[in-house]
């Protein structure tokens, strides 16, 4: 039968692979059916309906006709079948014992084209097999082909056939596109009969050999891990005769700029497995010159691999579909890997043990990853079935594109888990304790004025281990002893022009090593599409969130007003046992006199429980054995929970309470949280409260004695009719703060308007109409304060974003209006960078803010400059000069980073630390030489 399509066109070769499926019983009444119409005459009948367009294009609506014709003339004249085609409205009259449906669908994405049928017992509504046909649309009569080949083989087969499928789980037949997270349930699938235990796969079934990939008809997939005989040589050159003979999965689906098409570019992958590691690799071909590519960082893990040309994985080793672990790598080798908790909160500062190199072919890029099961935690069992993610980034189309559909609302796909593929086939070593010891040795060169007596290049080494034991596959046991975090950057400075402290985060490797699981009170990640990512800065301060207090935050444990206090040792658990996620911590300080501290104990006890799909409920106890605040020691107990149901709707809430002596009553926390987090439309509505006498000592609190209420919404569309334009977003907050006994302190009305463009640069405007009630004077700085009273004003604030994938990136702002009494004008220029060659890039960064008050007149000024030349991906220099008028001080930090060896460094670093106080001039305060060996020894 001959179709014609005026829209077919293009040349290429179909890629096409089958996937046969059969449900047992329903298989064997198939056959007993058609072997008894061969022995005595018909007594099976099939009607095969039209099939149907899921895709909806109207131009394509012809063709599930002619595919239902070409399906009835295919099977007709198979012994002991009657073969009929029905509308799929009309129902199968033929009066015999066995009848049979052939129910099919057409999907067009882009120039590919995806054929279904099934074969489903009309009395039963069994499914007894499915066929699915990948390939080109130009190739559209070969694909009906091999379509009713296999539908043939079905119905010829006879009671001698081996085969051995498992049943076809029937997915509802929408797009891609259209695709909506099933409500908070439990997972569903089937069992892995290849398990020691019961695994159940959240998707398509297992693929069969020879094939690498199943998908369902909603574009999920799952995907089959192949196994080595000998370790592959990662150099980056796909030459291995593996790659001829194992067939790469493909098929990747876009999240941006158009959900649910097709990537325009091509990526096959695979992934493959011994003894020792997994392995990761992919061809990426890429239409453009690699001119024409955004790679201009080498550096291993700075955040500008982000905005690179990438090819990412992530494995949701335990399967929970929540928490994941990720590897990155661009084209010039520089390579990224993170943390990945609750659908959020990324942590870039954990560091494993792997390798990854990368080449090139006559039209793109290829990827090697070698990662060894020693750098990563999974369930138990040596049978394992995990989550996994491949993305790949297109920087100079701004195109981002996943194995599995990611909507848009989600924010960086690879943060959604559980839209993930499902892995199978992968065998883990046999269970053993794995042991990791890391000593290192130091030693330095300071002075130091400020002392007493004071010191000038006074020499100091030292030693200490970390160790790291396996308790269990899933259990990660740490030790620290004589803990020294010297090669740790500085703090980036930060002007406060608000009344409350400010926000530092943790830098310190020890406690960033699976810190999403201590995380506590905190919802689901917000930002995605449309979602809740921007803020306004005043000066340097983020002016808007921050109140919610951090029961634990690990910068208390060691530091005390800006001074060091040395940790003398301590220890950390952390891991999966079943659905629940657990961590403990105790560290022991030392006396110190230049922070006037005696030794304390801290303990940190932290569980999680996975519930439903995407939800969880946990508790937390923190412990600080000498209080701040007063004799005794002090304690918090909290509990939290998180609910997300189907794509964009989060709950999220907690209650905790702390215990100090002489301060009781008044000493709880709470908050609850709803969130629907939408591309097209968003909002939240959050309320807040924290007691006066709420005190965690192992956390941060900004403010105290507070009741909040905070509610934003926002409409965001995606403008068809204009090119040059992504995404606009029109919003509004309302920020209510009031004391716990009901006198409102803060009020913000605030109204924005932002526009992303196709190539990543943003424009930002707001309005902001503000209250504050002091009632104590606020000094703003040395010698200028506000004094007590109502204040109403209004700002104005614009910025401008420069896409981190152009040569000078970068964010400007300028910000003009009323400041209580007085008036502001800031203009800044933050995450600043300039690209001189992927090795050096120049990182600038200006913060200037004129405050004009009845009290005084002054102006805040923060100048950062940041330099980094990086000679391999394993070995850079790094440079931050600091300059705050506030504070009157220049700082310069230095460091030279060698990674010799997977796992070990060579630290060398400078610091020196200068007071402007007079006439500007700098006068060393302090300064060190330091360098820090590390070898790392894993067993």
């Amino acid at each position: 039968m001959l179709w014609i399509d005026k829209n077919l066109g293009g040349l290429g070769i179909a890629v096409a692979v089958v996937t046969l499926c059969v449900a047992g019983s329903s298989e064997h009444r198939l056959m007993a059916a058609l072997e008894s119409g061969a022995q005595s005459g018909p007594s099976a009948s099939v009607s095969v309906q039209v099939f149907s367009n899921i895709t909806g294009r109207a131009d394509d609506d012809w063709m599930g006709r002619g595919i239902a014709e070409t399906v009835t003339a295919g099977l007709d004249g198979i012994a002991g079948l009657v073969v009929s085609r029905t509308e799929r409205t009309e129902q199968n009259t033929a009066s015999v014992e066995n009848r049979w449906v052939i129910r099919g669908a057409y999907q067009r994405l882009g120039d590919r084209l995806r054929l279904t049928a099934r074969v489903t017992n009309v009395d039963t509504g069994a499914v007894a097999r499915s066929v699915t046909v990948d390939g080109r649309v130009d190739e559209l009569f070969t694909l009906q082909d091999r379509l009713v080949d296999d539908l043939r083989a079905v119905f010829a087969s006879d009671r001698s056939s081996t085969m051995t499928m498992a049943p076809v789980p029937v997915a509802p037949a929408d797009p891609p596109a259209a695709r909506q997270a099933p409500a908070d349930t439990a997972p569903r699938g089937r069992s892995d009969a290849t398990s020691s235990r019961s695994l159940v796969i959240d998707g398509p079934p297992a693929p069969e050999p020879p094939a690498t990939i199943n998908r369902g008809a909603n574009g999920e997939a799952t995907v089959r891990a192949i196994p080595l005989t000998a370790p592959l040589q990662i150099d980056g050159t796909l030459d291995e005769a593996v790659y001829e003979t194992t067939p790469p999965f493909s098929g990747f689906i876009q999240q941006f700029p158009n959900g649910g098409e097709p990537a325009t570019e091509r990526t096959d992958a695979w992934i493959f497995f011994d003894d020792q590691n997994v392995y990761v690799s992919g061809r990426l071909w890429d239409s453009a010159p690699e001119s024409e590519w955004i790679a201009n960082e080498m550096q291993r893990d700075s955040f500008q691999l982000i905005t690179n040309e990438r090819f990412s994985v992530g494995f949701d080793t335990f399967y929970d579909r929540r928490n994941s672990l990720t590897f990155m790598v661009n084209p010039i080798g520089g390579f990224y890997d993170e943390e990945i908790s609750d659908e959020g909160r990324p942590n870039a500062d954990w560091n494993p043990v792997w390798d990854v190199r990368t080449g090139r072919f006559d039209g793109g890029w290829t990827v090697e990853m070698e990662i060894p099961f020693k750098s990563l935690r999974y369930q138990l069992g040596s049978s394992q079935l995990w989550g996994v993610q491949v993305a790949r980034r297109i920087r100079w189309k701004n195109e981002s594109a996943y194995l599995t559909p990611v909507p848009m609302s989600a924010g960086p796909g690879l943060f959604r888990v559980s839209a993930a593929a499902t892995l199978t086939g992968l065998e883990v070593p046999p269970s053993s304790r794995r042991l990791e010891v890391k000593p290192y040795a130091i030693g330095s060169l300071a002075t130091d004025v400020n002392t007493v007596p004071a010191i000038t290049n006074e020499g100091a080494a030292d030693f200490g281990v970390d160790v790291k034991y396996g308790v269990t596959q899933n259990l990660t046991a740490d030790f620290t002893y004589n803990t020294d975090f010297a090669q740790v950057e500085v703090d980036e400075q930060q002007v406060n022009l608000t009344r409350f402290s400010l926000f530092f985060p943790e830098k310190r490797e020890f406690f960033l090593e699976s810190r999403g699981t201590f995380d506590f009170g905190q919802g689901a990640n917000f930002g995605g599409g449309g979602g809740f990512g921007g803020g306004r800065f005043q000066g340097n301060t983020f002016s808007g969130g921050g109140d919610v207090p951090t029961v634990f935050f690990s910068r208390r444990i060691g530091l005390e007003g800006g001074q060091t206090v040395p940790i003398l040792g301590g220890g950390r658990l952390t891991g999966k046992v079943g659905d629940f996620s657990v961590g403990a911590l105790n560290i022991q300080t030392d006396d110190t006199l230049s922070a006037d501290t005696v030794g304390t104990n801290f303990t940190v006890l932290r569980v999680k429980r996975d519930i439903l799909r995407r939800s969880r409920i946990g508790g937390i106890f923190t412990g600080r054995s000498i209080s701040t605040e007063g004799p005794g020691s002090n304690q918090v107990f909290g509990l939290d929970a998180a609910f997300s149901f189907y794509e964009n709707l989060n709950f999220n809430g907690y209650y905790a309470r702390s215990q100090t002596p002489g301060m009781t009553g008044e000493d709880a926390s709470y908050q609850t949280a709803v969130t629907y987090n939408g591309d097209l439309y968003a909002f939240q509505v959050d309320h807040l409260l924290v007691g006066d006498n709420f005190n965690p000592e192992v956390g941060f609190l900004r403010r105290d004695d507070f009741r909040r209420t905070f509610a934003t919404a926002q409409y965001s569309p995606r403008p068809a009719g204009i090119a040059s334009v992504r995404q606009f977003t029109l919003g509004a907050d309302l920020d209510y703060i009031e004391t716990v006994a009901g006198v409102l302190e803060t009020r913000i009305q605030l109204a924005r308007f932002k526009t992303e463009f196709e190539n990543s640069d943003q424009f930002n405007a707001d309005i902001a109409e503000t209250y504050e009630l002091l009632d104590r004077p606020f000094r703003i700085a040395s010698d200028v304060s506000i004094p007590v009273g109502a204040y109403k004003f209004q700002d104005y604030f614009v910025s401008y974003s420069l896409g981190q994938q152009r040569r000078v990136s970068g964010t400007f702002t300028v910000q003009r209006g009323e400041f209580f009494d007085g008036h502001i004008t800031a203009v800044g220029y933050r995450r600043g960078r300039i690209a001189v060659t992927p090795q050096f890039s120049f990182e600038p960064g200006v913060s200037i803010n004129r405050i004009e008050l009845p009290g005084g007149h002054f102006t805040a000024q923060l100048l950062t400059s940041r330099l980094t030349y990086t000679l391999t991906p394993r070995m850079f220099f790094g440079g931050l000069v600091q300059y705050n008028s506030g504070t009157q001080s220049l700082n310069a930090n230095l460091r030279l980073r060698w990674e010799y060896s997977p796992g070990s460094e060579l630290f060398v670093v400078y610091n020196d630390v200068r007071d402007t106080a007079l006439r500007g001039t700098p006068i060393l305060q302090n300064r060190a030489f330091i360098v820090k060996f590390t070898k790392l020894f894993r067993f």
